[in-house]
């Protein structure tokens, strides 16, 4: 009989066990099971500058999300605000930024025109994918990232691109505020997370120079060739180092140098046609820290080769202009090597229709902003100038390739106009290079950069707590009717009123 009643019990229990399994379940999946969507996110920069903090200072996200028509009054510290770049109010994030005000995080959504993987519709300024309109929002997105790059943010801030995905989940977003119900653990709504490890100092960051040799034809007599450096620095920095491609500052440089280097490497290649003069190649890095990798570079160099540089041409940013590039230089423009290198680039682009124009700016040997690439160069008394299509030097950690400096808006037609106009002005003064070699630098100096810049955004559809709460009760009904239909069939209504019944109570017997 007790045998019997023991495998009554069992058998409850054991009807039981996965009814108790599958409570918990959907209490643990309450809030993760309407996962909207998962989308690539990229972080806005974090550094530090001789030791002050500047960028985005945390990158895990774990909080509801409201777009810009949230109500007046409500506590943004434990909210992301998603915000398109057409819909901007730069006032709106001056304010939130410089006063500090508690937000629980950023997420700026870009449009497709702004995504270098994007290479659909060619890549000219007039490319017809470019919308209308897409010359002010880059303007408004240049803004934005001076605005970043130059706060300290206690938060996480991310970029993303807009798709079918992230505008749906934005208006869903949207017709929730417009009631005047943010999203909160009470009332349910979007939930954005990225889980990420906080972010870490990058220890002795490298940088890399890329140096490449054309030897000229010596005759007798010649002990040394005299050299022409032809450089173009190929770093960039902007708000977002995932995004920062610089595809006019400094990749129109890069690619003009490498497009000129292949030219001559033909004409080298045949005795009759190589010229008197050695070409030196380099492609530098850290350009917009001063030209770190620059100075490193010509510091390593031999101190022969160094000093049998006659000149040397750098090349920033030629990839947006229409008809007049400046040659900048360091030395006056009475210098005989600077009137050369004028008098050879004004003929040439005479002939091509062009014009250029020449800017002298001296060194301050006091400062350490180096605003231009040629000036590392005449610090070391050779003569250097910078072709440009920038009539002045930017300030520091302006036009280095953030962003806003997307292929899309750079004119092919310029880069090629460019690469002719040196090409032909290097000419008539006299993987395509000799004896390639790369140099690895520690890079030093006043700048800390940290990692953690891209990562993975789950938007999650959560319930409001009165669901959760609803869909608990009506489980736990449930599983009350059914645990007392289990009893009776088995045990009998008798054992289930039992199970609800005070024991009595044992009297103590006393001697």
């Amino acid at each position: 009989m007790a045998a019997s009643k023991r495998a009554r019990d069992r058998h409850v229990m054991d009807s039981v066990y996965p009814v108790i399994e599958l409570l918990f379940l959907l209490i643990a999946c309450s809030e993760l099971c309407d996962a909207a969507t998962v989308v690539d996110v990229y972080r806005l920069i974090q550094y530090d500058i001789s030791g002050v903090p500047f960028g985005s200072r945390l990158a895990g996200l774990n909080h509801h999300a409201a777009s810009m028509h949230f109500p007046p009054s409500s506590d943004l510290s434990r909210t992301v605000l998603i915000i398109p770049l057409r819909e901007l109010n730069i006032s709106f994030v001056k304010e939130y930024i410089s006063q500090r005000q508690p937000l629980g995080g950023l997420l700026f959504l870009l449009p497709q025109m702004f995504n270098y993987e994007n290479k659909g519709g060619g890549g000219g300024v007039d490319s017809n994918h470019l919308e209308h309109g897409s010359e002010e929002l880059r303007n408004v997105l240049n803004e934005l990232e001076q605005l970043l790059i130059h706060s300290n943010i206690p938060y996480p801030v991310y970029f993303t691109f807009e798709d079918s995905d992230t505008e749906a989940v934005l208006a869903d977003i949207k017709r929730n505020d417009a009631t005047g119900q943010p999203a909160t653990a009470t009332t349910g709504g979007y939930k954005l997370v990225v889980s990420v490890s906080e972010p870490k100092k990058i220890v002795s960051p490298t940088i890399t120079n890329i140096q490449g040799w054309l030897p000229g034809l010596k005759t007798d007599g010649d002990n040394q060739l005299p050299t022409i450096a032809i450089v173009a620095s190929y770093d960039t920095f902007g708000a977002s180092p995932g995004l920062s491609v610089g595809s006019d500052s400094n990749g129109s440089g890069a690619v003009a140098l490498l497009e000129i280097a292949r030219l001559f490497s033909i004409l080298y290649s045949n005795p009759n046609t190589r010229g008197r003069y050695n070409l030196l190649f380099g492609l530098t890095s850290g350009g917009p820290y001063n030209y770190n990798g620059t100075q490193k570079w010509l510091r390593s160099v031999d101190q022969r080769l160094r000093e049998s540089i006659d000149y040397a041409i750098c090349l920033n940013s030629v990839g947006s202009w229409d008809n007049e590039l400046w040659i900048h230089v360091s030395k006056p423009p009475e210098n005989a090597y600077i009137k050369q290198i004028f008098e050879g680039f004004s003929n040439v682009a005479e002939e091509l229709g062009v014009k250029v124009g020449l800017k002298h700016k001296k060194i301050n040997i006091s400062n350490p902003r180096v605003a231009w690439e040629h000036e590392q160069f005449s610090k070391l008394r050779v003569t250097a100038a910078t072709i440009s299509e920038l009539s002045a030097a930017p300030e520091l950690l302006e036009r280095t390739g953030g962003i806003v400096d997307s292929r899309n808006f750079v004119n092919e037609t310029s880069v090629i106009k460019s690469v002719k106009l040196i090409a032909e002005s290097l000419a008539e003064l006299e993987d395509h290079t000799h004896e390639v070699n790369m140099q690895h630098e520690v890079f030093d100096g006043m700048f800390t950069f940290y990692d953690s810049s891209k990562a993975k955004l789950n938007i999650y559809q959560v319930a409001s707590v009165t669901f959760d709460l609803l869909l608990l009760l009506v489980l736990g009904s449930y599983l009350i009717v059914l645990f007392s239909i289990l009893v009776i069939s088995t045990r009998g209504l008798d054992d289930l009123i039992s199970l609800f019944r005070r024991p009595p109570s044992r009297k103590v017997k006393t001697a």
